[in-house]
């Protein structure tokens, strides 16, 4: 099978934000071929493939599968991640390496399987986290390995602009997936993050409205990165924020 655009390659396919960007993609009328360790279970997807991307043989293998299926691949999304929750001299080797594997490894070795058959204008986006940068407690392991795949994007970057591929990452912060969360003070937009808006960020990315945009993280986290760490100490921040219109709260 082969589309009239070129098709979207989605490792991760299976979490909600996997799902979102399928949605994302295909309302842009493009073909989505997903991967993931367990079944996505997602009509909307092309081709719903299982797949351990961790290994230079899986990956290889997959793009392979996603090549006949589409015929050729412009977008690549790597969205897969695994975060052991625990401090470091209890993270044991599984936790360790295991993080590493759901997400460096595997956009290392699916971009190595892809790189040789896309095309000036593609574009690869990786999935990171504001943990990248600013790891919450207990998450050495996920924190780390995201900061790893920031790296690897941005040498992907200068490796391959020259023949016309970008590639990019998306650094979400906390995105509900059971219940809500409610916005907190260091937060300077008040309301929750969702799937929806980081699925938005990697279409963007992915297309040509990118075209000038390579090594970037793009950050979608309610502007949690540019907020000091004292502003959630300073009491009274968000009924101030909230009257910002008003008289000024120190009158």
């Amino acid at each position: 099978m082969t589309s009239a655009s070129p098709g979207v390659l989605l490792i991760g396919a299976s979490t909600p934000i996997g799902r979102a960007i399928t949605a994302r993609f295909v309302a842009d009328g493009r073909a989505v071929v997903g991967a993931s360790l367990v079944p996505a279970d997602d009509p909307s997807l092309t081709a719903d493939l299982v797949a351990d991307c961790s290994t230079r043989d899986g990956a290889q293998e997959l793009v392979a599968t996603a090549l006949d299926t589409v015929g050729t691949i412009g977008v690549v999304v790597v969205a897969s991640a695994r975060q052991p929750v625990q401090v470091v001299h209890r993270t044991n080797d599984d936790q360790w390496y295991g993080a590493y594997q759901s997400a460096p490894d595997v956009l290392f070795h699916v971009a190595s399987a892809v790189l040789p058959h896309l095309h000036p204008g593609s574009a690869i986006v990786a999935v990171s986290s504001v943990n990248a940068q600013r790891p919450a407690p207990w998450l050495a392991a996920y924190a780390s390995s995201k900061a790893a795949m920031e790296a690897l994007v941005r040498s992907i970057a200068i490796d391959y602009g020259a023949s016309g591929i970008r590639c990019n990452a998306v650094a979400p912060g906390v995105v509900p997936v059971r219940r809500p969360v409610n916005p907190t003070p260091e937060y300077p937009l008040p309301y929750t993050i969702t799937a929806e808006d980081v699925a938005e960020a990697v279409h963007f990315l992915g297309s040509e409205r990118a075209a000038a945009i390579t090594g970037v993280v793009l950050p979608v986290d309610r502007g949690l990165r540019i907020a000091s760490p004292s502003t959630a100490a300073r009491s009274g921040l968000a009924e101030r924020a909230a009257t910002r219109w008003g008289p000024d709260p120190q009158d």
